[in-house]
């Protein structure tokens, strides 16, 4: 068999990162590591070929060498899979798909010739036994309460990738998430019980992908990092920092993970000895109503900022994600919202407006009550709403712009910045692994943001404030302008909202 394995292009989103990769000469930020598990998963004596249309062009001449095309997705690819099904079928090329798109929304793809729901690991065996026996079926989905035993996941394919086409590479180590957030999906694609993989496992797919040759960031792309946090603490980090240690810390790391991580000062103390440097937090509101509303208890009954404080003081670089749009929002909500991103130190907040997802509790409650009013494309920054909100739409949305325009202009931006840099504490005698890219991302970050950008005052002055007070976060302060710059670009640019009056020093409410 001939296996050409498909992942679709992203559109420009806050987490593409499309702008700051061009500091780095990238392509993409993360390759697609499912795609590469299920590589893992076919005959040995397959022909595989993998194109990652965010790094390379999907030819005619790739589609005409395979037997079969595996697609795997999420729903914000949505659009580029459509292109990609109608070329195959203008090449009667046999599709095979799978991934978090098809397995909620497959009934919408009747076109494609086998769909393979759920985790490969369940029920990708099935369709190649069918297969093997020339009778394999249109659909293979996992039964109720199935989950797939991580045991059995394989080393991903690394030797499919170009690896230097990406900022990092990415491993598992737990599916699952103890916590049932209303609005979103993981518990309902991968269950609330988290599996996770056994250290020497999670040892070997390191040991893997340093033998590829990769050298850099890792992002631990589990939904909660932290849902086990017994095995974590007692077997898993310990055994990463050894093997790290041995080799000199070749990889640094990045993964999401709930707040109540700031409940434990040994694991993050753990966390940032391996060599973890920025966490994905779903912080979603500091209203305390709306997070009773959507079900999001861990985060209530504390002290969010302080959370969130404690988590930089250990040397961990907080990324918030943030939601507007739950009935609860009282008016109130969008200031807030900014004072609260703002006193954190949040650089990285993700704010997008509330995606009621398919299949979710909170999807099935507004179905019940006649307010969906499409399927979500699964982009909470494009300000379309798929629901019938509580609040008035034109304040919802007149609101959500505000905030975005505020968050995003340089003058807040920067203080969010300095803010966040006063909190960090990055541990001394930290490894820093200079590469030749990290020299050339420098100097176009002083040269397009420092002389050619009309708010290259904020650059100089971050910069002069970081080597005067804490010259040893220099790095992390020229990687934030970085960001800043792709943001700034996204959603004051791309994002293309309709006009309303943008915050200024002197209205903007903080």
């Amino acid at each position: 068999m001939k296996i050409l394995l498909v992942y679709p292009q992203f559109p420009a989103t806050f987490w593409s990162f499309k702008h700051a990769l061009r500091f780095i000469n990238k392509k993409a930020a993360h390759p697609p590591l499912g795609l590469l598990t299920v590589a893992g998963l076919l005959p040995q004596d397959w022909e595989l070929k993998l194109v990652d249309e965010n790094v390379t062009a999907l030819n005619d001449e790739d589609l005409a060498w395979a037997d079969y095309v595996f697609i795997s997705a999420m729903a914000v690819q949505q659009e580029s899979v459509r292109r990609i099904i109608a070329r195959c079928q203008r090449l009667a090329k046999k599709t095979v798909a799978g991934g978090p798109l098809f397995t909620v929304s497959g009934e919408e793809y009747p076109e494609i010739d086998h769909l393979v729901l759920g985790e490969a690991e369940v029920t990708l065996p099935r369709f190649l036994a069918d297969l093997a026996a020339g009778k394999p079926q249109h659909l293979y989905e996992a039964n109720p309460e199935e989950w797939a035993d991580l045991k059995t996941t394989p080393l991903p394919r690394w030797d499919l990738l170009d690896m230097g086409k990406y900022n990092a590479m990415s491993l598992q180590y737990s599916r699952g998430c103890p916590f049932s957030c209303d609005f979103c999906d993981i518990s309902l694609l991968y269950g609330e019980r988290p599996r996770t993989k056994g250290k020497e496992q999670v040892l070997a797919e390191m040991e893997n992908l340093y033998q590829h040759g990769w050298r850099g960031g890792v992002f631990m792309v589990d939904d909660n990092f932290i849902g086990n946090k017994k095995t974590l603490k007692e077997e898993i980090l310990p055994a990463m920092a050894q093997w790290l240690k041995e080799r000199g810390y070749p990889f640094t790391f990045n993964t999401q993970a709930s707040i109540n991580m700031a409940d434990d000062d040994e694991l993050l103390k753990a966390m940032v000895e391996v060599g973890f440097e920025s966490v994905f937090i779903g912080i979603e509101t500091p209203h305390e109503g709306s997070l009773t509303g959507c079900n999001k208890h861990q985060n209530k009954n504390r002290d969010l900022l302080a959370a969130v404080k404690k988590i930089q003081g250990y040397g961990l670089q907080v990324q918030g994600g943030f939601i507007l749009g739950f009935d609860e929002d009282p008016p109130t909500i969008f200031a807030r919202q900014i004072d609260f991103i703002q006193e954190s130190g949040i650089v990285t907040a993700m704010v997008g407006l509330l995606n009621v997802l398919k299949g979710t509790k909170l999807y099935r409650r507004m179905a019940e009550e006649g307010r969906i009013l499409s399927e979500s494309a699964g982009n909470n920054t494009d300000q379309q709403l798929n629901f019938e909100p509580k609040m008035p739409r034109k304040k919802l949305l007149a609101g959500y712009r505000r905030v975005i325009s505020t968050l995003y202009t340089p003058k807040f931006f920067y203080q969010r910045v300095i803010a966040f840099l006063k909190a960090y504490n990055p541990p001394r005698g930290r490894k820093i692994h200079i590469r030749l890219y990290h020299l050339g991302a420098f100097m176009k970050a002083l040269f397009w943001l420092g002389i050619r950008d009309q708010e290259r005052w904020y650059f100089w002055r971050l910069l002069g404030w970081s080597l005067l007070k804490k010259p040893r976060v220099f790095p992390v302060a020229v990687a934030c302008t970085i960001y800043g710059y792709h943001f700034r670009r996204f959603f004051l640019e791309e994002a293309e909202p309709v006009p309303v009056p943008m915050a200024t020093p002197d209205t903007a409410p903080v």
